[in-house]
């Protein structure tokens, strides 16, 4: 068969139902190819919001998600979307075009090593040099996407090896367990949570897997330890848990950083270092803190991350270990902590939450939007966060019941990752809501995505917060800079005539009683409906100040 016809055997044979992409030139064989595929090829406007597209919709169904892009621009395009799913442990498989072999060696048109651009960027890029290889190549690319701790494989296809003839055909998928933890690194561990004091768990981005976060949970009500997750924990241990102490990751500190200042023991379950630097949260009492680290891989070396026992392996294992240790150990005594102990930090928490929900002025407080939003959406329904102002906002307030219900970019921290991002979010869940929350400046970086959500007719919602500034960088600016700034503002287009050119819904809030029954009639529309909403970042200042001077004892 022709090799490009192989390669869509090899995806078939993995599993791939969907690629988001743009094609060019130098993929027509393959694209052909996928023509006669139950493939379903989801042509974007541009790839890096493909490359978004395909990390939600990895993250949220485990299976590495797939974008294209032909090459030159079109792999340069796909470069921060890749490196955001790749810090941001997204598995995802990206396919890139590349001329003919015979020129690769030469000064020739778009011709560059696409190949070497990637590898920072990935856990491996591959290109192949003859049809031959396809079948290894695609396989380990899967492997290596999906492997824990997840992230991006690249595959550079040039144009005459996808013409080639070949006889061959595609290597089984086969599912790979995950080694187990030591049984003594788990015995040691459990001596330490049994000899604590004041334990605190600190639960990350590789938490929110289903089995381990069922784990962690047990683990939390067996011993009455307090769960304080990072912006990409949340939903490891549900909202309305006595032991969920919040999120914590606010460059400042929080009120759930103190519970961390006099611990004596932390144990860190799937924390990438990338999500919140160990220096913003064990500031104080480092000599007398011990460190207990559950992960799938060992801990980074870090001087303010000195792990004093690392559980390497399966989480969802090594925690289910742990659960049978302490039980083992301390059977008649559980729990072994009052849970609370910790209710006054929880109070603390939730009044703040709470303390503007019923305000109505216009500009529209944070707290108030995203009182009203978590009131709205389901404990199934997904939100997903762009960067900038919002997002610590969201970060903070917005709180889940269930794992990956709130998909945040937070590794590589990238604007115009949220609403391509819902695409991807709602092909993989089209029975849930699924909101994507921006500011007026990440809205802007992939506006052209709408026309995709149009053309397939998904019913996403992009809220759009709107400031004219570049909110976030102002934020930080005036924290330090005693209140200066640099000049951030831009302009912004009518919205809602923005919505309507697409040939769209879309509203604008003009009072606080509009925001929910906006919502309900927006998951109404047949297609996508866009909602601007002036928003009040005076409150950004005000919470700097606020926290500023938490010092109490929790």
């Amino acid at each position: 068969m022709k090799a490009s016809d192989l390669f869509v055997k090899c995806l078939e044979e993995e599993g791939v139902e969907r690629i988001f992409g743009v094609p060019g030139e130098e993929n027509a064989d393959l694209m052909i190819s996928l023509m006669d595929s139950k493939i379903d090829f989801v042509l974007c406007r541009h790839e890096q919001a493909a490359a978004f597209a395909a990390d939600a919709y990895g993250r949220l169904t485990g299976k590495a998600g797939v974008c294209l892009a032909t090459l030159g621009p079109g792999a340069t395009n796909l470069v921060t979307g890749l490196a955001d799913a790749n810090m941001d442990r997204a598995p995802l498989v990206a396919i890139i075009g590349q001329g003919s072999l015979k020129r690769l060696h030469k000064e020739s048109h778009q011709n560059m090593d696409s190949v070497a651009m990637m590898r920072p960027i990935s856990k491996w890029a591959q290109s192949i040099v003859s049809a031959g290889n396809i079948t290894e190549v695609v396989r380990k690319a899967f492997k290596v996407a999906e492997t824990e701790k997840p992230g991006v494989a690249v595959i550079e296809l040039p144009e005459d090896v996808a013409k080639q003839d070949v006889d061959d055909k595609p290597m089984r998928a086969i599912k790979v367990r995950r080694p187990a933890a030591d049984h003594k690194a788990i015995a040691e561990a459990a001596r330490l949570i049994g000899t604590a004091k004041k334990p605190i768990i600190l639960a990350g981005n590789g938490a929110i897997r289903k089995r381990a976060a069922k784990q962690l949970q047990r683990l939390a009500q067996k011993t009455g330890i307090g769960v304080v997750n990072t912006f990409m924990g949340k939903g490891a241990v549900p909202m309305d848990d006595p032991h969920c102490l919040f999120t914590m990751g606010l460059g400042s500190g929080d009120y759930n950083n103190l519970a961390f200042d006099d611990a004596d023991l932390v144990i860190s379950c799937g924390y990438d270092l990338v999500e919140y630097a160990p220096a913003a949260w064990n500031r104080h009492n480092k000599d007398s803190k011990t460190i207990i680290h559950l992960d799938f891989w060992p801990a980074e070396v870090d001087r303010d991350y000195q792990a004093d026992v690392e559980i390497v392996g399966d989480l969802a294992d090594a925690l289910w270990q742990l659960n049978e240790a302490v039980n083992d150990m301390y059977g008649d005594r559980l729990p072994l902590f009052d849970i609370n102990d910790r209710a006054k930090l929880r109070g603390i928490m939730a009044g703040e939450f709470a303390a503007e929900k019923d305000d109505t002025a216009v500009p529209v407080k944070p707290q108030k939007i995203l009182w009203d939003v978590r009131e709205f959406m389901g404990p199934e329904d997904i939100l997903l966060s762009d960067v900038g102002a919002h997002k610590m906002w969201i970060a903070r307030h917005y709180q889940c019941v269930e794992p990956n219900t709130c998909l945040i970019s937070n590794g590589f921290c990238t604007m115009g990752f949220a609403m391509p991002g819902s695409i991807g979010a709602k092909m993989a869940n089209p029975d849930k809501r699924v909101l994507s929350i921006s500011g007026d400046a990440g809205f802007m970086m992939n506006v052209q995505e709408l026309e995709t959500a149009v053309r397939r007719k998904l019913n996403i919602v992009a809220m759009v917060w709107c400031d004219g500034e570049y909110g976030l960088i102002k934020w930080k600016q005036q924290n330090g800079f005693q209140g200066r700034h640099s000049d951030l503002a831009f302009g912004n287009p009518d919205f809602v005539k923005l919505a309507e050119s697409f040939g769209m819904w879309g509203r604008e809030i003009t009072a606080t009683d509009q925001i929910i029954p906006t919502l309900e009639e927006a998951f109404r529309q047949e297609g996508p409906a866009l909602i601007a909403i002036p928003v009040d970042y005076g409150e950004n200042i005000k919470l700097s100040q606020r926290l500023g001077n938490v010092s109490v004892a929790l």
